[in-house]
């Protein structure tokens, strides 16, 4: 039997949250549960915050979020 690993959806952050003194407290947040988040701005996603936990599991498993 195959078992896939659920997905869980990505936590949406308003980039103003971050500018408002919230950006420790979210960051350490998604170092506790080692999660992502999708930060947007006037509601359009712009960029994406990860745990240095996950960031190390992609980059062994061949992922290079570097490359161009």
């Amino acid at each position: 039997m195959n078992e896939q690993k659920q997905k869980t959806p990505m936590e949406y952050i308003n980039i103003g949250e971050l500018n408002h003194g919230q950006s420790s407290k979210i960051v350490r947040g998604l170092v506790e549960r080692d999660g992502t988040a999708l930060i947007q701005r006037n509601g359009k996603p712009v960029a994406v915050l990860i745990s240095y936990e996950r960031y190390q599991r992609m980059f062994e498993r061949g992922i290079d979020i570097t490359e161009q």
